[in-house]
């Protein structure tokens, strides 16, 4: 009863009695990318009762879409401990750690095999909806940390855990095209105009551009690696369009960066740029977009409210990704204002100070939520950062699970031996093309044209250097 709208209230609630302790019930692990698998690796290790829930109908069901890239970083840094433990113990054999795979050879040599060893502790097709504690909205407090959390899946099902490891990732949630972060006006009217990032341009999408005039719009890795491929397509036109005005930050520090891949991959573009090859646009700014029959007319408008347009054929968004939480709308989340990561990581992992080679190891501490027992690792972990690196996932992964098993020790003893330097190297991106042609499998009369490459990150979305 209360004494007063202002005044003391007392609120009888109804006795509860949760369905099953939650120490009884499992870890749910949301995505089966790499991060999510390595979580599995090392719950299995210790021993953990675990599930691990995938809304893709395969493991590693976000890279499988852009199979036919290569990563930066060799095989060494792409495996993680636990889940290699476990491998070589049912017999597999690790691929060359020098290799640089595509992201199909991630799958089928490494995730595909790995999901196989966790049998029915893995369920295909199951889309987290949401996310809440067992009775208990994000407003009761009393006994809240006793209860399990509640999952809700698409098709309605409702199941129960101890604790939740979010590796869902981010690559379903792209940017938008306009320049505020907002949609551009017509933006959702011309989706049929528009790919996102990192198309098979040079494969399976061929003839989507082959003969076209095609807008990219962005300044990542992602837009310079589409950018190369179109540019291998000889009657294709190709117009680049950015906010900045100039591409220095893309084209990075050629031959002085301190990630060589990286750096010859500005220095592939710078060329091409140079050349007029590629149709460099600066200060663009997207406004709204507008189809007549099938071209479409994107408008920029500075803000200054200058205008300039360009009529294309196609449009490729490599405008980056962005963390969702609404699956997690029920529970205490504290997240940085600015990049949607906690507030404890957000100054580790800021893009202003930090490239993926200078972040700092990481852990439970750094990842930990007013909501016990919820964390978010791997890609989306880092918000809107695009510094990732598929090995820092790992040692996120290995820290949580350390921590819900009880080893504080283990936990909060976080390590990560990866030089800044040491991890891409163009003169093996270089060697390798000499082997195997291009990313699509492409050999022959063609080994002088750069191999596309791209940063990646662990579960499917953004990019840096995984």
């Amino acid at each position: 009863m209360s004494s007063g709208c202002c005044g003391p209230t007392t609120v009888e609630l109804e006795a509860f009695v949760p369905q099953a302790r939650a120490e009884s019930l499992p870890v749910v692990v949301i995505g089966a990318g790499p991060v999510g698998l390595a979580a599995a690796a090392h719950l299995a290790e210790r021993g953990l009762v675990f599930l691990v829930l995938e809304a893709g109908r395969q493991a590693g069901a976000s890279i499988a879409r852009w199979g036919h890239v290569r990563v930066f970083s060799p095989w060494r840094y792409n495996i993680d401990t636990a889940a290699r433990r476990l491998l070589e113990a049912d017999g597999w054999n690790a691929p060359d750690e020098d290799w640089l795979p595509t992201g199909a050879e991630l799958v089928s040599d490494y995730l595909a095999p790995l999901a196989k060893l966790f049998g029915d502790r893995l369920r295909l097709g199951a889309q987290v909806t949401a996310i809440s504690r067992l009775g208990y909205d994000r407003v009761r407090t009393a006994g809240r940390d006793d209860v399990p959390f509640l999952i809700r899946l698409q098709d309605g099902e409702e199941l129960q855990a101890r604790a939740v490891i979010d590796a869902s990732g981010t690559y379903t949630t792209p940017g938008v095209l306009g320049a505020s972060g907002l949609p551009a006006h017509g933006e959702a009217q011309a989706a049929a105009f528009v790919d996102h990032a990192l198309p098979d341009v040079l494969g399976a999408d061929r003839d989507t551009y082959a003969g076209k005039h095609t807008l990219v719009v962005g300044a990542g890795h992602s837009a310079a690696t589409t950018l190369l491929a179109l540019a291998q397509l000889e009657d294709a036109q190709i117009t680049w369009a950015i906010r900045a005005g100039n591409a220095s930050r893309t084209y990075g520090g050629g031959e002085a960066d301190a990630l060589p891949a990286r750096g010859a991959l500005g220095t592939r573009l710078h060329a091409l740029v140079t050349s007029g090859r590629i149709t460099l646009v600066t200060g663009f700014y997207t406004h709204s977009i507008a189809t007549d029959g099938d071209k479409a007319t994107v408008v920029s408008r500075d803000p200054s409210g200058g205008e300039q347009s360009i009529t294309v054929d196609r449009i490729i968004s490599a405008t980056g990704y962005r963390p969702d939480h609404s699956i997690a709308g029920e529970l205490r989340l504290d997240l940085d204002p600015i990049l949607g990561s906690t507030r404890a990581l957000a100054p580790l992992i800021d893009p202003n100070a930090h490239s993926c080679g200078t972040v700092p190891a990481h852990g439970v501490d750094e990842l930990a939520h007013p909501e016990p027992g919820y964390y978010a690792v791997g890609v989306k972990s880092y918000g809107r950062a695009p510094t990732f690196l598929m090995a820092t996932g790992y040692e996120q992964a290995r820290s949580v699970v350390a921590a819900l098993a009880g080893d504080w020790a283990a936990a909060r003893d976080v390590q990560l031996d990866l030089p800044e330097t040491g991890v891409c190297s163009s003169n093996l991106a270089e060697a390798q093309e000499q082997r195997v042609g291009l990313a699509t499998g492409i050999s022959g009369g063609l080994l002088a044209t750069p191999l596309p490459l791209v940063t990646v990150a662990a579960d499917g979305g953004g990019s840096c250097c995984g």
